[in-house]
């Protein structure tokens, strides 16, 4: 009898536990993550760069980094566009740097295949690499 009574209460436990559990964390979205000011100048220097306008583009890009991007990969990114304006600019020590801090803040950054292939960055990323 007292089994049935106690088997009786887990229902009432269950409710009651459930609610004291804190609510699940609302869904992180597009706007909300493009909303944030590092990840809206690395959007803005990653378009710069597309559009060739490179002192815009190494602008935003610093800027995305000193504001504080929060992925590892997205700050991977940011490194790889400056090491591609700093070595198209023939700024190779500042190019080799952004493919060293690439691979700091993103241990899974890896140029692909035909970016190593590059003339100007590709033997300059495979002498960043340990």
């Amino acid at each position: 009898m007292r089994t049935h009574q106690a088997l009786a209460l887990v229902p009432v436990l269950v409710a009651l536990l459930a609610g004291c559990a804190a609510p699940p964390a609302a869904p992180v979205g597009l706007l909300d993550v493009t909303s944030r000011p590092p990840e809206r100048a690395l959007q803005s220097g990653i378009r710069a760069y597309e559009d060739a306008q490179y002192a815009e583009a190494e602008k935003q890009l610093n800027l995305s980094l000193q504001l504080g991007l929060v992925s590892p990969r997205d700050r991977g990114a940011a490194h790889k566009t400056l090491a591609f304006i700093y070595c198209t600019s023939n700024r190779v020590v500042e190019c080799e740097a952004e493919f060293r801090a690439a691979k700091r803040d993103d241990p899974n950054f890896a140029l692909s295949k035909s970016e190593q292939g590059h003339p100007l960055w590709g033997p300059v990323y495979k002498r960043a690499q340990p």
